[in-house]
């Protein structure tokens, strides 16, 4: 009897999640450089069978980074929703967008590369995640919790720019220092 095809897009979207969340670990392990056998490693499939979902790096990295911009930029209504107050939830994006930049090991070469798959990247990055980010500190200002004229895009760069890690500065600091930085833009009553 043949497989039916809502079983078969089933199990492509399995595949495709677990080639993505494999190779989500490899990149913050060893940068977006991971070899593609490590990545099939991870997720338990062949090489072949990530080529197929992804025919390029790119593809993959691109594919890899957009689930996670999505998921990040989800989490503000969320959080939202969830949170005691908006500049809570502000709190709480704050940090897992800290942690997605902290994690992504050679994104900025990627980025840079001539590569024509990573030319959107970054592009996609600001149109989901400052409009994710605006909503915040739209409900952070509704509730008067915000110094004024604080833009979502200069609050994700000064946070970026925080998240730039080294010997002596890690994931902690960065996290350290943007709660700083969030602290300055609260409105003191």
């Amino acid at each position: 009897m043949p497989e039916s095809v809502g079983v078969r897009q089933a199990q492509a979207a399995r595949t495709r999640g677990a080639v993505l969340a494999a190779a989500s670990a490899a990149f913050v392990d060893q940068g977006v450089q991971a070899p593609i056998r490590d990545i099939a490693e991870r997720a338990g499939v062949g090489v072949g069978t990530i080529y197929r979902h992804f025919p390029t790096r790119a593809d993959l990295v691109t594919a890899v980074y957009r689930h996670q911009i999505d998921t990040c930029a989800a989490l503000a209504p969320q959080l939202l929703e969830e949170s005691a107050s908006p500049f809570a939830a502000l709190t709480g994006w704050a940090d897992a967008f800290v942690d997605f930049l902290v994690t992504k090991h050679g994104l900025g070469a990627a980025l840079g590369s001539d590569d024509p798959g990573m030319e959107n990247l970054h592009a996609l990055m600001l149109d989901t995640l400052v409009p994710a980010c605006a909503t915040l500190l739209d409900a952070c200002a509704a509730d008067d919790e915000l110094v004024p004229d604080l833009s979502a895009y200069r609050l994700m760069r000064a946070i970026g720019n925080l998240c730039i890690t080294g010997p002596e500065y890690d994931q902690a600091d960065a996290r350290r220092m943007v709660a700083v930085l969030l602290a300055g833009c609260r409105r003191t009553p």
